[in-house]
């Protein structure tokens, strides 16, 4: 399977529910960002769980940590290893970009609001109103319902000014 490269508005439309802030806070926050943890990655090529992590890993200047305790001991994407929570991951991630179903969400929140997680992300068709209470309880900027690289494709020239300031 051809991974995603470009803004295809088909695979990824415009949400009609969910919450994010506004473009320029959206912009900082992945412009500050400098680790992601993406929570439900797939080593499945055919997911977009794996496609989005390989485009995180290729295009941004994130280090990318993969978290999914079903994954094959063996499995990498790109030479990133499995881990099997996110209090197993090496240093705290910035941004928890997950994608998993809305049920599981609120667990997950929790999980990143205890190691101090600055950002919760979650993907798009992922809405949970008990999982933003939880991280916005803890001060953590939310994202709902939107997918990480369309966003960031869509602010790259804003994320890069607010990097460059």
């Amino acid at each position: 399977m051809e991974l995603i490269t470009g803004f295809d508005a088909e695979a990824c439309p415009v949400p009609t529910s969910g919450q994010a802030p506004a473009d320029a806070v959206l912009a900082e926050v992945l412009a500050r960002t400098t680790s992601v943890a993406v929570v439900g990655a797939s080593p499945d090529e055919s997911r977009t769980s794996h496609q989005i992590a390989v485009w995180l890993m290729e295009h941004t200047p994130y280090e990318v940590y993969l978290v999914n305790p079903a994954a094959p001991e063996d499995a990498e994407i790109r030479g990133h290893g499995f881990y099997a929570s996110l209090a197993e991951l090496p240093v705290v991630p910035d941004l928890v970009d997950v994608f998993r179903r809305s049920e599981f969400t609120p667990a997950i929140a929790t999980e990143a609001s205890v190691l101090g997680a600055s950002t919760l992300w979650l993907q798009l068709g992922v809405v949970n109103e008990e999982a933003m209470g939880i991280a916005r309880a803890s001060q953590m900027t939310t994202v709902e319902n939107r997918c990480i690289k369309v966003e960031y494709a869509r602010l790259r020239d804003s994320i890069d000014s607010a990097r460059a300031a």
